[in-house]
């Protein structure tokens, strides 16, 4: 059982690494440099990453909490609870991450414009709204990884 619990937190850190590096690159790079174009840039340019990315980062990070929960079960019936206790927290961190909706409607309003081919007269408080909250989301996939990571060394 011993095995089969290190895997399975290695693969829940390697999805949520995935996740967590998607929003660092968002916060980082994203962000600053969307600041520095016109609308109709930042339009397209947002509306189709987040299409793209509304389809395949999605279903990682979902993969990612589900793997992290069943790590904090199994964790829990091996009896090592400290580990039970990192996993627990990085599970909660993760509830918390997909429960933050304001991207999503952001997210829904710049793909519809960019497949429409016009700039919503809204185009940069929508993204102003998108990257308030970027840092919350960093943090919470930051802590969702170490906790996974402190669980694993604790094992």
């Amino acid at each position: 059982m011993h095995i089969g619990i290190e895997i399975l937190a290695g693969f829940a850190i390697l999805a949520n690494a995935v996740i967590d590096g998607t929003e660092v690159f968002g916060a980082l790079v994203l962000c600053p440099a969307v600041g520095a174009v016109d609308d109709r840039t930042l339009t397209q340019a947002m509306g189709h990453i987040h299409r793209i990315a509304d389809r395949r980062i999605a279903a990682i990070s979902i993969g990612g909490l589900v793997v992290t929960a069943a790590t904090t079960a199994l964790e829990a019936a091996a009896g090592r609870w400290v580990s039970t206790a990192a996993a627990a927290v990085s599970t909660l961190a993760l509830i918390i991450f997909v429960y933050i909706r304001i991207s999503k409607p952001v997210n829904t309003a710049l793909t519809a414009a960019a497949l429409a081919d016009r700039v919503p007269d809204d185009a940069r408080q929508l993204q102003a709204r998108w990257d308030s909250v970027i840092n919350a989301r960093v943090a919470l996939q930051t802590v969702a990884l170490a906790a996974l990571c402190v669980g694993l060394a604790t094992a």
